[in-house]
C-alpha cells in the first residue's frame, strides 16, 4: 500500500484512481472519482475499453465523450 492508497477508503476512489491513471489525467482525479461514484461501472468500463482500443491524442477527453454518450443512450431507452 502506498502512502496515496491510504486515504482511500472507498472501492470507488481507487477505480477513480485507476481512470486517471489509464487515461494518463492525474490532474483531474477528483473528477473521475465522482463519476466512478456517480455512474454505473458497467457504463465507465466500456468507455474505458473503447479509449483504450482507440489512439486518440487525448483518451480523456474522448472518454468523456463516450461517457455522455453511454449514458444518454440508457436513459432513452429507460424512457
Amino acid at each position: 500500500i502506498t502512502d496515496e492508497d491510504k486515504y482511500l477508503s472507498k472501492e470507488f476512489q481507487a477505480y477513480g484512481i485507476y481512470l486517471s491513471e489509464k487515461l494518463n489525467d492525474a490532474a483531474h482525479k477528483a473528477l473521475y472519482i465522482k463519476m466512478a461514484k456517480e455512474i454505473p461501472r458497467e457504463i465507465l468500463a466500456n468507455a474505458l475499453s473503447f479509449v483504450l482500443d482507440s489512439n486518440a491524442d487525448s483518451k480523456a477527453r474522448l472518454f468523456m465523450w463516450k461517457t455522455k454518450q453511454l449514458v444518454d443512450s440508457k436513459k432513452t431507452k429507460a424512457i
